[in-house]
């Protein structure tokens, strides 16, 4: 092929120049087109990093052209409107219209296969409640016995995503549309912005391993700056980052292309450089010093509900979490639970593809935990991991939690359209970027109500389904309520896929096998499992 370029663009090289001069210069374009394209061709011929353009010159590019193009041809014109990934089509069009107010009903029937394994659906009563006599906003109130400032949420808020991840006009997008609905607006680990604050909206203010915004020179956690903003009017709930769904394990990660001088400063740490938070905390080194931190927290926040994010990994950790707040007589005022299938802006593909529980059975742990040691009273769970729907609203609350967080259909209501470029600065809907070019087109006062739109939407659809199955407050949900198809003809509930325990269950000492090993294997005062070698 080499061979074939450097005779074919020599001929058309002395052609196209032979008929310039013989010509009057009218063949002058062409020449300068042909030599260009020859000058290119000659320097993929002998660049050294690309062994394809190296071998086919000119025409060696185009399959990275069609690698670019690749992602949008099967959006557009290649996927379903249900095996999209992801986000499938079907959401992701119900989550736009929801947004915008425009007509979310779908016609002519499902698309889904409703006969395919894995497929659920939720029982309906033959007596449902008609939705006016439902309540519109439920909401759940964080606070237990050490909180002094109890918070009353809504069932349905915004999950964590940082300034840096994405924009200062998508943050305050957001924090605009929490503003007008009514709903909390989680800030991640990349520190309190003024943009997180400018529209009143409520915040959580996520503290992760690196303590941005609260940190000293060397990383440390730092008592006066933490105890200074989290003070603020605006802050109603403190949420301590142990892990996430997308890449449990493994600290956070802002490029450097996203990390402005603007960023550095709020996060405390210097600019234009990769910034990779610890995989663990410096703060605590056991889950007895954990629970003193979290203790810690609520009295430098003036008393403020104080929880914990994690990603279930070994079983047997949080076991030993929940045996250090029954020691100390300190229980978090909330746990939030991630799936394995939670969103993030950049993460290895081992992480987010098989690393840590997914929500469901992370969910199902948890809330079972919980009761068999009979401090589920203290403490609400809210669920994260791709609560689109007010169908996976109704799921997880049937499950276990009280409340649910979403990060990425927020995203996809302020007009993301799942272009997967979050991790480049390249985001086309000024999203998920720092650069201003590309900024400018989200305008804040359209995408903030469309935000609220879409939450107020949401939890319609949730409450609308409570009626339909008869049932008119969220604390009535069970994992009966919900069945998944096994086979074409074996249906499951979640009672009998999850099943539940009783409260105080584990307490007596009568563990079911299933949690055996791991109540063994829990230590409150150390981290991590002592597992034999295959040699051993």
């Amino acid at each position: 092929m080499r061979k074939q370029f450097v005779f074919i663009s020599a001929i058309l090289l002395i052609t196209t120049l032979a008929l310039s001069i013989f010509l009057s210069g009218k063949w002058y374009p062409f020449f300068v087109i042909i030599l260009f394209f020859t000058i290119l061709g000659y320097y993929d011929m002998y660049q050294k990093k690309h062994t394809i353009m190296r071998v086919y010159p000119l025409l060696g590019r185009l399959r990275y052209l069609m690698e670019e193009l690749r992602p949008k041809v099967y959006q557009y014109f290649v996927e379903s409107d249900t095996d999209g990934r992801p986000i499938n089509r079907i959401d992701r069009n119900t989550i736009y219209q929801r947004s915008k107010k425009d007509n979310d009903t779908m016609p002519f029937g499902t698309q889904t296969d409703v006969y395919a394994e894995g497929y659920e659906w939720t029982c309906h009563s033959v007596a449902p409640i008609h939705f006016l006599e439902m309540d519109h906003d439920p909401r759940v109130l964080f606070g237990n016995k050490d909180c002094l400032q109890p918070y009353n949420a809504s069932i349905y808020n915004i999950s964590a995503m940082s300034y840096g991840s994405l924009s200062s006009n998508a943050i305050e997008a957001l924090n605009g549309g929490a503003k007008i609905g009514g709903f909390a607006h989680n800030t991640g680990e990349g520190g309190l912005s003024p943009y997180h604050l400018k529209h009143g909206g409520d915040i959580i203010w996520q503290i992760g391993t690196g303590y941005f915004g609260c940190r000293t020179e060397d990383g440390n956690f730092d008592e006066e700056l933490f105890a200074k903003k989290s003070t603020h009017p605006h802050v109603k709930m403190i949420e301590l980052k142990i892990s996430q769904g997308a890449k449990p394990g493994h600290g956070g990660i802002l490029p450097a292309v996203k990390n402005t001088e603007e960023i550095a400063a709020i996060r405390h740490i210097k600019p234009h450089t990769d910034v990779i938070s610890p995989p663990y905390h410096k703060a605590f080194n056991t889950p007895m010093e954990m629970i003193k931190f979290i203790q810690k927290l609520r009295e430098l926040s003036g008393g403020k509900p104080v929880g914990f994010k994690l990603c279930i990994g070994y079983k047997s950790e949080f076991i030993a979490i929940c045996q250090a707040m029954i020691a100390l007589d300190i229980y978090p005022d909330f746990i939030t639970v991630d799936g394995g299938e939670g969103g993030t802006g950049a993460a290895p593909q081992e992480f987010s593809n098989y690393m840590g529980a997914p929500l469901l059975d992370g969910l199902a742990f948890t809330h079972n935990i919980l009761r068999g040691l009979n401090i589920r009273h203290h403490i609400k769970i809210i669920a994260t991991g791709k609560i689109l729907t007010g169908f996976h609203i109704f799921r997880a609350l049937a499950l276990g939690a009280d409340a649910c967080n979403t990060g990425r259909a927020m995203m996809l209501a302020l007009g993301c359209i799942q272009a997967l470029l979050c991790n480049t600065n390249k985001c086309p809907t000024g999203v998920a970027t720092q650069n201003p070019d590309l900024t400018v087109g989200l305008v804040i006062s359209d995408k903030k109500q469309r935000v609220a739109n879409f939450h107020e939407g949401t939890v319609k659809g949730f409450v609308e389904l409570m009626g339909a199955a008869g049932i008119k407050h969220p604390d009535h949900l069970t994992r009966s309520h919900i069945y998944r198809r096994a086979s074409l003809n074996k249906m499951s509930t979640f009672e009998e896929i999850f099943p539940s325990i009783a409260i105080g269950s584990l307490l007596d000492g009568n563990i079911p096998e299933r949690y055996a090993t791991d109540f063994k294997l829990a230590n409150m005062h150390k981290w991590g499992v002592e597992i034999p070698t295959k040699f051993q």
